[in-house]
């Protein structure tokens, strides 16, 4: 038996944020956003205006960092606590959203600890207390959609991409006229990791009849608009909000591979941005796992409409596209061509390879892995050369 599961609503288009109006009849929402992009766009006044003209008391909780911590977890749980709100809304990027998510759990059970619930599936069940809504601000990691919540303990340096389908939002909220105002590198970065959730859903063990057309579909709008999206074009823009959520219901159920399993473990230890790391990584995992899937990349660079007259072939095909991708966003190929040192690779490489082998998404890779196949991918991705084992 399998489960697909994606928020009850999905409210799209320009001025989506107005249908925050269905919460009518709600007493108390918690709003959470990360940094200023938000109120300076004026979406989070926006946000707050329809939730009051409903009748929603409103309370804003803002400052939560990139990468959040299990101390900022914690922080906002209190909060929850003494606001005590029926609905939570995050507006933002992936940060806010993953962390409030996580805020959620721990408002609902405060004797919970991180330890109780950082295991995939393993949290209770939620909506005692409050719904959840999730607007996004960037295009790639479809927190809004996902069962997913990526929270870091710094004491550790490691990354936890927390899994339960009880943190899949109850509603979101996808305005087309949000991301217009994402600087140009969070575009270009964000739209990678779009692409990324894509490939690695439609090659997952755990990918289904589902998930293949969400995600077949994410990668031609990924291709088709994200270097427009790029250099600023309004419509690409929303075609690539659009894109980016349907990659993330696709790897909400298919689930993820190494490329994310290093990325999370990568980032938590040299600070890459998520997006920008998981472009890095992507052709030396699509090499390492053609080995078990060679055909369903093959069928991806068909779907992409890319040469060749062999699996094969039509597999260098999609290396080289996302290669002239990366290229064309002004993204590194390799680890030491972003600037990371040979010294500390060298420090932390056997670490952060370990790591990845142990981190949830790694169970789903359509190829086995160990630690020593693991560092030597990670190797390759450093140095910017071909995997061939």
């Amino acid at each position: 038996m399998a489960r697909f599961t994606l928020p009850r609503d999905i409210y799209y288009g320009p001025g989506a944020l107005d249908e925050l109006k269905v919460l009518k009849g709600k007493k108390k929402a918690m709003i959470f956003t990360g940094g200023n992009s938000m109120r300076r766009g004026g979406f989070l006044q926006k946000t707050e205006e329809v939730l009051q003209k409903n009748g929603l008391l409103t309370q804003i909780y803002d400052g939560i960092e990139p990468d959040p911590s299990i101390e900022t977890v914690f922080k906002g749980a209190n909060a929850l606590q003494e606001f005590e709100p029926d609905v939570i809304v995050a507006i933002g990027g992936g940060s806010p959203i993953d962390a409030a998510k996580a805020m959620w759990v721990f408002y609902e059970y405060p004797e919970k600890t991180f330890e109780d619930i950082k295991e995939p599936f393993t949290m209770p069940t939620l909506r005692q207390k409050a719904i959840f809504v999730a607007i996004p601000s960037t295009s790639g990691t479809a927190s809004e959609v996902t069962a997913f919540s990526v929270i870091t303990d710094y004491s550790t340096n490691i990354k936890y991409p927390l899994a339960d389908f009880e943190i899949t939002p109850d509603i979101a909220i996808i305005d087309y006229d949000i991301p217009q105002t994402m600087p140009q590198t969070l575009t270009a970065h964000t739209g990678m990791d779009a692409l990324t959730h894509a490939i690695e859903a439609y090659t997952a063990s755990a990918r289904s009849d589902f998930s293949d057309p969400l995600a077949l579909q994410a990668i031609s709008g990924v291709f088709e608009s994200l270097l427009d999206s790029f250099y600023g074009d309004v419509n690409a823009r929303s075609k690539m909000h659009v894109a980016q959520c349907l990659a993330g219901m696709a790897f909400s159920n298919a689930l993820l591979g190494i490329a994310h399993s290093l990325a999370h473990k990568i980032g938590a230890v040299f600070h890459i941005p998520h997006g920008n790391c998981n472009a890095i990584l992507l052709p030396y995992v699509i090499q390492y796992n053609s080995k078990a899937c060679l055909d369903r990349y093959a069928q991806i660079a068909k779907h992409l409409g890319l040469t060749g007259s062999t699996d094969k072939l039509l597999l260098n095909s999609l290396i080289d596209a996302i290669n002239t991708l990366n290229t064309k966003l002004d993204i590194a190929h390799s680890m030491k061509e972003h600037g990371i040192t040979e010294e500390d690779f060298q420090k932390h490489a056997q670490t952060i390879a370990h790591n990845a082998v142990l981190d949830p998404c790694t169970a789903s890779n359509p190829r086995t892995i160990d630690d020593e196949n693991m560092l030597k991918v990670l190797t390759c991705a450093y140095y910017g050369t071909p995997v061939t084992f």
